[in-house]
């Protein structure tokens, strides 16, 4: 992207970095620092291995505003979305806010059906009927 354009990620002009880079949906990053919070656990009789409270919060963030629990679903979920070539951040998104309605996919990530895309209403309804029900089984 060159220095005049402007970024705007509804047309996906986020930055050559950010569209390489590996996002992660919070689910994910709950279940990497659950992991890490339990090896914190185990060596926690050593003083200089303290969980920090930044870690602790940001651990409650995730969990609290993570969709799926089941890392079987996680994987699932962005299984399905991967199906869609859609972005990292747009999988992302998707995956933590989950919309129920197409309107409301389009609105949070009008990257989506931008020109050059084969995502019509139809192909984004299927997608969004396909996690709600990983949800509704998890």
């Amino acid at each position: 992207m060159s220095a005049e354009e402007e970024e705007n990620a509804a047309e996906l002009k986020i930055g050559d970095e950010f569209l390489k880079a590996k996002c992660l949906m919070n689910c994910e990053v709950a279940m990497i620092l659950d992991h890490k919070y339990e090896q914190l656990q185990q060596m926690a009789e050593d003083p200089m291995n303290q969980i920090s409270q930044v870690f602790e919060k940001s651990l409650q963030y995730v969990k609290r505003f993570s969709r799926y629990k089941n890392p079987d679903a996680v994987r699932q979920v962005r299984e399905i979305l991967s199906r869609y070539q859609l972005a990292e951040f747009e999988l992302c998104v998707l995956g933590n806010l989950c919309p129920e309605t197409v309107e409301e996919a389009i609105a949070m990530v009008p990257s989506v059906q931008s020109k050059g895309r084969s995502l019509d209403d139809e192909a984004i309804e299927k997608m969004l009927n396909d996690i709600s029900l990983i949800k509704k089984f998890e």
